[in-house]
């Protein structure tokens, strides 16, 4: 599961900020390395709950800051 989910998650950020996803790394900060502003961190938190199937509530979503923080976060809510 857990590198399908990166690989998901990884396409999902690339679209979103239109970066190719193999640039996408675990490491990655959504804001000061992939150049999300506000409105792009709104619109991929979204599309993540969209394409997981699960909800991330405000404060959650605060706290989820690079793709390893997303990966662990749909990894501990999603449903199998």
């Amino acid at each position: 599961m857990s590198e399908d989910t990166l690989s998901k998650l990884q396409s999902i950020v690339g679209f979103q900020l239109g970066i190719e996803p193999d640039k996408v790394k675990l490491e990655s900060d959504f804001s000061t390395e992939l150049g999300a502003d506000s409105l792009d961190i709104v619109e991929l938190v979204m599309a993540i709950e969209e394409a997981f199937e699960i909800d991330i509530n405000d404060d959650d979503a605060g706290s989820i800051s690079t793709v390893q923080d997303a990966l662990d976060y749909v990894k501990r809510n999603q449903q199998n």
